[in-house]
């Protein structure tokens, strides 16, 4: 009964080490699939009004009699306007990445789609700077200045600014979950390295034949003649 008990000791080691492997690619399939995820929490209702708001600021003035959807097409009225470059990207930017990716990131959770969210917003805040800046502009040769801005250029410019902030935020936040994660996931493999070390360092029970031999003591020298 002993030796069979010996024996069978080793494949329980063995078995025992077998579920620790399967318990860390558990463990690494759980950490790939939660570090691909945002979790924007209350965030999430402020960049859906968010992204109302940039649908809205479409629609209204966004610089003399031209709205942004004229900015957007190109219509008669952004040229009677005379929106600039500097307005056309900004609206484009705020319809791909204000409204679409941000859109886009709250519906699929997707970490990748929210970093993409954020340098898109953070780059339509310059330029809705920058268009501020070129509709108030003066006059030169004789040209008249074009309009001001528009209350839907400066409403789309701020709502931009406030994505960046909440999109940063919610990136880091999942960037210092991941790191927090990743060390879990290395002292769970550091434990279960040592304990399957520990396991193999255990001493084997000694069979009823060894202890039965005629001439060996207990540590295995002969005994006395």
């Amino acid at each position: 009964m002993s030796e069979t008990n010996g024996e069978g000791s080793a494949p329980l080691a063995a078995s025992e080490r077998e579920t620790l492997r399967e318990y860390e690619k558990d463990l690494r399939k759980a950490e790939k699939k939660v570090a691909g995820e945002i979790d924007p929490g209350a965030r999430a209702m402020v960049v859906a009004v968010c992204v109302l708001l940039a649908m809205v600021s479409l629609v209204m003035p966004h610089a003399g009699v031209a709205s942004g959807l004229d900015a957007l097409t190109g219509t008669a009225k952004a040229s009677q306007a005379r929106i600039s470059l500097p307005s056309e990207i900004f609206v484009y930017l705020v319809v791909i990445f204000g409204i679409g990716f941000s859109a886009l990131a709250l519906l699929t959770r997707r970490w990748v789609v929210a970093w993409i969210a954020l340098c898109g917003c953070a780059v339509a805040s310059v330029a809705g700077m920058l268009a501020i800046w070129t509709r108030n502009t003066i006059g030169v040769g004789g040209i008249e200045p074009p309009g001001g801005a528009g209350a839907g250029l400066i409403l789309g410019w701020l709502v931009m600014i406030v994505l960046t902030f909440h999109w940063a935020r919610v990136v880091w936040a999942r960037s210092s979950y991941q790191l927090a994660l990743e060390e879990e996931r290395r002292s769970r493999a550091a434990a279960a390295e040592a304990f399957g070390v520990s396991l193999q360092r255990k001493p084997q029970p000694r069979t009823d034949t060894e202890r039965d031999q005629p001439g060996q003591d207990d540590q295995g020298a002969p005994g006395p003649s």
